[in-house]
């Protein structure tokens, strides 16, 4: 598989865990303002060298989630801000979120701190 998406968690914000519950990561480059930095896992290293489309696979520390919708501002978004929502529930409310990435329903827990996440194509 080549590796489209590659960063590296640098911090979770303090409320980020909090998301958890409802199946979300919000990710956001290490720039966030600070006002949403305390919600988000911090990233560095936003590198993006092709198209997310449905199929593709993310993977966070040892698993994949395969990609089951993508918004229409995810590419833009997670070039130029590094800043997504990742919700891990097959998309089975039919939602579109401009800014969502919709990722198939498997347990997800918060990546820590120098996990690598990455996008594959399919």
């Amino acid at each position: 598989m080549k590796k489209i998406y590659s960063t590296i968690v640098k911090d979770l914000g303090p409320m980020a865990e909090d998301f958890i519950g409802e199946k979300m990561i919000i990710l956001f480059n290490e720039n966030a303002p600070a006002e949403l930095a305390e919600f988000c896992v911090l990233h560095t290293g936003n590198e993006l060298t092709d198209t997310v489309e449905v199929g593709d696979i993310l993977k966070i520390n040892d698993t994949e989630y395969k990609i089951v919708e993508v918004g229409c501002e995810v590419q833009k978004n997670l070039k130029d801000l590094g800043h997504i929502a990742l919700r891990f529930n097959n998309n089975e409310e039919g939602e579109s979120l401009e800014g969502s990435l919709y990722l198939e329903d498997k347990a997800v827990s918060l990546p820590s701190v120098g996990s690598e996440i990455v996008i594959f194509k399919a």
